[in-house]
């Protein structure tokens, strides 16, 4: 699997826990979870934005949150 796609999985695998977080079985997740998950994929971002730079990095994280977050 190359650099970028694993990348980008588990960026979405982070968008999923924080989507349950907010409105799955885990209702009752703290903010801190949520907040952690997010902060991880911004971390992830960076090393995509290395891989593909900053703009295309940034764009594709949205629309992976779009995908999965709606």
């Amino acid at each position: 699997m190359s650099e970028v796609r694993r990348l980008m999985r588990q960026i979405e695998l982070e968008y999923e826990a924080a989507r349950r977080g907010l409105d799955g079985f885990a209702m009752t997740a703290s903010h801190d979870f949520i907040n952690a998950r997010l902060e991880s994929v911004w971390k992830h971002r960076e090393e995509l934005a290395k891989c593909l730079g900053d703009e295309s990095a940034t764009k594709a994280i949205y629309e992976l949150y779009i995908k999965v977050i709606g």
